[in-house]
């Protein structure tokens, strides 16, 4: 597998090619179709360890191999009232590793990992994680894992669909949070396979 030419030509992507490889509006799902961009730009990994769980540190993420990153994020217009069942937002994100190995082992060792041990845990805002599911994420070129993520806190409960899949040495992730306990894999996925295909399009040289 690492001989292969898609992989390789991962090798000739850099951080500045990663925003042409995120979804834009035109590219969402029927369901999140007119949902406006909310936040788009560089991830480093000082922003990601801020964001990220209780002693995530940038030094932590660089030594797993992540070099950089770029987000878009998409939510419903201002006359969409928030209800259960309402998706409140829509993300995808693409992350530059040093090499394929290292996305692996970002997804079962940064990823899974820190979800299942947050398990139970405050993650700020009031919030507190009450479940951790693995999901199958089928479909996709090379290795996938999926979590779907039940968070309470004072508004009540909130669930994410997060899938992350690995392109060569980038890592695609999907990511989908809505109102509710309620289950958004199909949507999920259907976000990822558009991300995986436009990833596969820029590392292959195509905008």
């Amino acid at each position: 597998m690492t001989s292969n030419p898609l992989w390789t030509a991962t090798y000739r992507v850099g951080e500045a090619d990663l925003e042409y490889m995120t979804l834009e509006t035109t590219d969402l799902p029927d369901d999140l179709r007119g949902y406006q961009l909310a936040r788009s730009g560089p991830l480093d990994n000082a922003e990601m360890a801020e964001n990220g769980f209780k002693g995530s540190t940038a030094e932590r993420f660089r030594n797993a191999g992540r070099i950089g990153g770029f987000m878009r994020e998409f939510v419903p217009t201002s006359d969409v009232t928030p209800s259960s069942g309402v998706n409140f937002v829509g993300a995808t994100v693409v992350h530059l590793f040093e090499n394929p190995e290292q996305v692996s082992g970002w997804m079962s060792d940064i990823f899974v990992k820190d979800f299942e041990d947050n398990l139970g845990e405050s993650v700020g805002s009031g919030q507190q994680i009450i479940s951790v599911d693995r999901l199958e994420a089928d479909g996709f070129y090379d290795e996938a894992v999926g979590l779907r993520v039940l968070q309470g806190g004072p508004a009540g409960l909130l669930s994410s669909t997060v899938i992350d899949f690995r392109v060569g040495r980038l890592l695609g992730v999907a990511f989908v949070g809505v109102i509710g306990e309620h289950e958004r894999t199909e949507l999920t996925t259907e976000m990822a396979l558009a991300l995986e295909k436009r990833m596969v399009q820029v590392a292959l040289g195509a905008r």
